[in-house]
């Protein structure tokens, strides 16, 4: 949910709140979970969370600044094709057209500023969705939260981000080469015994410490997830960056729930420099698979602070 802070607290019930909100929803067994970017637009990566985290995006529209400049054109490079857009304050859509034209938003439907209409349009899309079908040692666990509960001890909310994972299992935590055990599984406050891609979790962990543990952090039984220092492939920039990628910017990359600094070392422009070759030098280690989008971020690029994209070799 992008758009006024607490929007999202109309429509369910609120979960955990850090630098960004979590609004749960559930009936019977169809479960929403909407990500507000409290902290942002003072910090630019509760953004990135959201969007990264989300499968479908709602957008409040309160008035036309930069900041909702910059939240279309993340839900673009992220590649978000569904979502709503609410009108407020009297703008309507022909105010709001030129400014998503060419974007995944031009495809979003616009819905009236109702709350109580919008749980149960989010509760029926939930019902719709059906599971893939489960792939043996694919399942992994995007990390946003870590901490102990007395009682319980080491607990980590995340997101299934593909596959599926089993109590009991026993997964790699990535980057840093620990292993641990699912104790529990559990799916808004419901005991279950495995999870799939789609779902938000809360695991209980054996063998391994809070302390160990950061948003980031990938929990995983599928051997083909890599870890590097260092990112290379093809780069798409915006096409409203006023310039092209340089040899020793500082940026940031986005990955999953990783957001993590790095140093441009190499690039090699195309015919347009909207497409360049890029090699990244991180500051550390990140987990990727070949071929996953990760986005760049350019934190001192004042109101436009999403450079572009670049797919993982």
């Amino acid at each position: 949910m992008l758009g006024p802070h607490g929007y999202a607290k109309n429509i369910g019930k609120s979960g955990t709140e850090s630098d960004i909100t979590f609004i749960n929803l559930k009936k019977d067994d169809d479960t929403v979970t909407i990500i507000e970017p409290t902290r942002y637009p003072d910090r630019l990566a509760p953004l990135y969370y959201a969007v990264a985290m989300s499968d479908s995006a709602l957008v409040v529209i309160d008035a036309i600044t930069p900041v909702l400049g910059e939240m279309v054109i993340m839900l673009d490079v992220m590649g978000i094709e569904s979502g709503m857009i609410v009108l407020q304050n009297y703008l309507d859509k022909s105010q709001i057209a030129p400014l998503i034209r060419g974007t995944v938003l031009e495809g979003y439907e616009f819905v009236e500023d109702n709350p109580i209409e919008l749980r149960e349009r989010f509760l029926s899309m939930a019902g719709e969705i059906t599971y893939p079908d489960p792939i043996p040692g694919t399942g992994f666990v995007m990390i946003d939260h870590a901490f102990n509960v007395k009682g319980i001890g080491t607990v980590v909310l995340g997101s299934v981000e593909k596959g599926t994972i089993h109590q009991h299992d026993m997964v790699t935590v990535l980057p840093g080469e620990m292993t641990c055990q699912i104790r529990s599984i559990q799916k808004h406050d419901a005991d279950a015994k495995e999870a799939y891609q789609t779902d938000r979790v809360g695991l209980a962990l054996k063998n391994i410490s809070a302390e160990e543990l950061e948003r980031g952090m990938v929990l995983t039984t599928d051997p083909s997830i890599k870890v590097t220092s260092e990112v290379s492939g093809t780069a798409k920039v915006v096409r409203f960056w006023p310039e092209p990628l340089r040899e020793g910017l500082v940026v940031h990359i986005g990955l999953w729930t990783q957001f993590v600094t790095g140093r441009i070392t190499s690039v090699t422009n195309e015919a347009d420099w909207h497409s360049c070759s890029v090699v990244i030098e991180l500051d550390k280690e990140i987990a990727y698979l070949p071929g996953e989008k990760a986005v760049i971020h350019y934190l001192d690029g004042g109101k436009l602070r999403i450079a572009g994209s670049v797919i993982l070799n």
